[in-house]
C-alpha cells in the first residue's frame, strides 16, 4: 500500500513540479498547471451557474457577426496546425510505427515540439464555443458530455505540450486539425444564411471523416502496445479510451441522423369535401453546430 502511494505522490510531484520537456518550458501557462486548472474550473462554473443564471432572464444574444469571426479563426488556426503536423509526419525521418520520445533540438523535431504549443492553445480557444451556446440560450446543447469532451482536451493538450510534446501525439494533432478545418468551414457557410444550404451537402460527410479519424488513432495507438518503443503505455490507453468514446457518440449522432429512418407523422388535407390522410416522412434535421 505504501508503494502506491509514493507512486501516486511521485506522479503528482512530477505534474505539478518538475521541469517537463525543456523544449516548451518557457512557454505560457507551461511552467505550472494551476492557471490552466483555475481556468477550467472559471469555465465550468460559467457554463453551469453564473452564465445560466445571467442570461435568465435576458434574451439571448444573436451574436452573429462574432460567431462568423471565430469560426474563420478556427479555420486558418487548424490550418496552420495541419500544415505543422504533416511537416512533421510525412519527413522521412517520421516512423508511423514507433516514433520515440527524444529530447533532439534538431529543427524538425524542434518545430514540432514548439507547434504542439498552439495545438494546445487552439482548445483553450475552443472553450469559446460554449460561452456563445450559453449566451444565445442554447441550453441543451451545453451537455454533460459536451463539457467533458472540452475539459478533457485542454487537460490532455496541455499534459502532451509540457511533457511529451512530439511522437505519435502529433499525428493525433494533424488528423485533428485537418477534421476542424472542415468542420469550421461548415460552420461558417452555415451560419451565412438558408441560401446557402444547397452548398452544404456534404455536412454528413464531416461526421463519417470524424470516425474515420478516431478508426486511424485507435489503431496507431493500439499498436504502441506491440513495439518496445519508449513512449508510456498510460499515455496510448488514455487517447485509445478517450476516442472509443468520442467514436461512441459520434456513431450515435450519425446513425440517428443519417441512417435511423425518421419518423412519420401524419397530414391532413382536404380533397373535394373528403378529409385525406396522408404520411409524411420528417425530413428536417436538428442541427448542432454553432455556425447555425
Amino acid at each position: 500500500m505504501g508503494e502506491i502511494i509514493n507512486s501516486i505522490g511521485n506522479a503528482l510531484h512530477f505534474y505539478f513540479f518538475d521541469e517537463g520537456d525543456f523544449r516548451t518550458q518557457d512557454l505560457p501557462f507551461m511552467q505550472k498547471p494551476f492557471a490552466v486548472l483555475a481556468l477550467i474550473v472559471v469555465y465550468l462554473k460559467f457554463c453551469t451557474s453564473y452564465g445560466p443564471s445571467l442570461m435568465k432572464d435576458r434574451k439571448p444574444f444573436e451574436l452573429r457577426t462574432a460567431i462568423k469571426i471565430y469560426n474563420i479563426f478556427q479555420v486558418l488556426l487548424s490550418a496552420f496546425l495541419m500544415y505543422e503536423g504533416l511537416l512533421y509526419v510525412l519527413s522521412k525521418d517520421y516512423d508511423i510505427i514507433c516514433d520515440p520520445i527524444t529530447t533532439s533540438t534538431e529543427p524538425r523535431v524542434y518545430r514540432a515540439a514548439r507547434s504542439s504549443w498552439w495545438y494546445f492553445f487552439a482548445k483553450i480557444t475552443e472553450l469559446t464555443e460554449t460561452i456563445f451556446f450559453v449566451l444565445r440560450k442554447k441550453d441543451r446543447q451545453v451537455s454533460t458530455l459536451h463539457l467533458y469532451h472540452h475539459t478533457l482536451t485542454v487537460i490532455a493538450a496541455w499534459s502532451a505540450t509540457k511533457f511529451f510534446p512530439v511522437g505519435p501525439i502529433v499525428l493525433v494533432g494533424a488528423l485533428n486539425s485537418f477534421v476542424h478545418v472542415l468542420m469550421y468551414t461548415y460552420y461558417f457557410l452555415a451560419g451565412l444564411g438558408p441560401e446557402y444550404q444547397k452548398y452544404l451537402w456534404w455536412k454528413k460527410h464531416v461526421t463519417l471523416i470524424q470516425l474515420v479519424q478516431f478508426v486511424i488513432v485507435i489503431a496507431h495507438n493500439t499498436n504502441g502496445f506491440f513495439n518496445n518503443c519508449n513512449y508510456p503505455k498510460l499515455i496510448h490507453v488514455f487517447i485509445i479510451a478517450n476516442t472509443s468514446l468520442l467514436f461512441y457518440m459520434f456513431s450515435q449522432f450519425y446513425y440517428n441522423n443519417y441512417i435511423k429512418p425518421q419518423p412519420r407523422k401524419e397530414r391532413t388535407e382536404e380533397i373535394n369535401g373528403k378529409v385525406k390522410v396522408n404520411n409524411v416522412r420528417r425530413t428536417s434535421r436538428k442541427s448542432v453546430s454553432i455556425g447555425q
